[in-house]
């Protein structure tokens, strides 16, 4: 803004106080590729009108309940800023959204995203919505729309803000609602990619109290650095899953997103089952083994921040176990046998023996829903 704008008196522009419409035009030109390069059947992927259309027809529903599910991507933004990396936070926010939707059994079919700075800095906005253009590819979903804000004075400069909004649509009488799940059932754990993006606040302390540098190889992997381990996006499980869904081959699916294994689990459960998890059933990640050994966390409070390497829990009928476990892994999935369903009052539980994930003894953490 000149010195001159701020006499009172003088004309002013939305320039002036700090908003560059044709920065924003820019943009949208820019982007509009990347969303046509999602179009999918049901929506041609056009930007710039008032909102997106949405065929359900054409994309071949016959009777569907729609499901909608919005998200962010926390503070693992500060990450992005901090390191310069912003192309992969767009398939974070993509992820947290469409892996909601799937777990009620739902397609997603649209994404819209909201994007948020103090000034609009085209070539941070261009990697951002390049990464949600490659997560909704990742998702088979179309990008038909978003907003693009410049807000002065509500964030510090080079700071930004994601929401992400997702529709998906799933045939009536085949949506998840947990009322499969029964004793008797096993619980298959699919491999996260990382921390995906929950708990970012207590990692980005947990970095901080370590000295490490994101610039710098990790401790616990010398061939990465530790900013971009930290930033691997969050798994997409929607093309491995869906067609298991539309088979009726899975009775539940739990997210594991904030809350961890312990708290997420019991979601999907109905009442008279309750779940036992083996951390032991699986390896643990380096990468949640230094976080532990830099907060001293205990066992029980990984298992309720972090998802601790599993990213998405199935239901299953135990003689359905093996024939699904082998067309998952044939789909690029790693799968874990993790536990149970046991019966008694809706809740979970998940232990582990004397070492396992650092204790000093044999261990249980219990969260009742």
């Amino acid at each position: 803004m000149s010195e001159t704008s701020d006499l009172p008196g003088t004309p002013l522009t939305y320039a002036d106080a700090g908003v560059s419409i044709a920065a924003g035009n820019a943009l949208v030109r820019m982007i509009a590729p990347l969303a046509r390069a999602t179009a999918r059947r049901g929506a041609d992927a056009e930007l710039g009108g008032f909102g997106g259309f949405f065929d359900l027809k054409a994309a071949g529903y016959i009777d569907p309940l729609l499901v909608a599910a919005n998200d962010g991507v926390g503070t693992k933004l500060k990450l992005a800023i901090a390191t310069g990396k912003h192309d992969t936070v767009g398939i974070d926010l993509v992820a947290m959204c469409v892996n909601d939707l799937l777990v009620q059994g739902a397609e997603p079919l649209f994404f819209l995203d909201y994007f948020a700075s103090a000034k609009l800095d085209t070539g941070v906005a261009h990697a951002v919505v390049a990464g949600i253009a490659d997560g909704c590819r990742l998702a088979g979903c179309a990008l038909i729309g978003g907003e693009t804000a410049e807000m002065p004075g509500m964030y510090a400069p080079g700071d930004y803000d994601l929401a992400g909004f997702s529709v998906g649509a799933v045939e009536r009488g085949q949506q998840l609602t947990g009322n499969k799940v029964a004793p008797g059932d096993v619980l298959l754990g699919l491999a996260s990619s990382g921390a995906h993006s929950n708990g970012y606040s207590l990692i980005r302390k947990l970095v901080e109290r370590s000295g490490t540098r994101l610039d710098r190889p990790a401790p616990f992997d010398i061939d990465h650095l530790l900013g971009d381990i930290l930033l691997e996006p969050t798994r997409i499980y929607v093309k491995s899953l869906l067609p298991h869904l539309r088979a009726g081959g899975i009775h539940a699916l739990a997210h594991i997103t904030g809350g961890g294994l312990l708290e997420n689990v019991p979601r999907i459960l109905p009442a008279g089952c309750y779940a036992t998890i083996d951390a032991g059933a699986w390896p643990l990640p380096p990468l949640f083994g230094w976080l532990q050994a830099q907060g001293r966390i205990e066992p029980g409070e990984l298992a309720r921040t972090f998802n601790c390497g599993i990213g998405m829990v199935l239901a299953v009928a135990a003689d359905h176990v093996a024939e699904l476990s082998l067309a998952l892994r044939e789909a690029g999935e790693v799968v874990h046998i993790i536990g149970l369903i046991d019966t008694g009052e809706r809740g979970c539980t998940v232990y582990g023996a004397d070492e396992i994930w650092s204790a000093r003894g044999a261990w249980a953490a219990t969260h009742r829903a």
